[in-house]
C-alpha cells in the first residue's frame, strides 16, 4: 500500500478519489485469467477526501466516514473514471462506498 502518493485532484463536497486495486491475475486453483475475462475492480485505496456536503439546513458539514489510506469496497458501476498524468483514478460519491476493509 503506497500512501505516499501525492494526488493533485481535490474532490468537492462528499466525493473521494480512489486508486482502484488490481484485480486477481489467477484463480484459487492457479489458472491465469486473461484481460478480457477480468471483472472490473471494486476495491481501492482512498487517496483524497472532500470536506463533506452541507446538511439540509446548509449550516454545517456532514463528515465523511472514510479517510486517506483506507481500503474500500465500492459499487461496481459507481463513480467516474478519470485519467490524470498517466494514472487512472475513480472519483466516487461517499454514498458509493459500501464498506471499509480492515487488513
Amino acid at each position: 500500500m503506497s500512501t505516499a502518493t501525492k494526488v493533485v485532484i481535490k474532490p468537492l463536497e462528499d466525493r473521494i478519489v480512489v486508486k482502484p486495486l488490481e484485480a486477481e491475475q489467477t484463480t484459487a486453483s492457479g489458472l491465469v485469467i486473461p484481460d478480457t475475462a477480468k471483472e472490473k475492480p471494486q476495491e481501492g485505496e482512498v487517496l483524497a477526501v472532500g470536506p463533506g456536503r452541507f446538511d439540509d439546513a446548509g449550516s454545517k458539514r456532514v463528515p465523511i466516514d472514510v479517510k486517506v489510506g483506507d481500503i474500500v469496497l465500492y459499487s461496481k458501476y459507481g463513480g467516474t473514471e478519470v485519467k490524470y498524468s498517466g494514472e487512472e483514478y475513480l472519483v466516487l460519491s461517499a454514498r458509493d462506498v459500501l464498506a471499509v476493509i480492515d487488513k
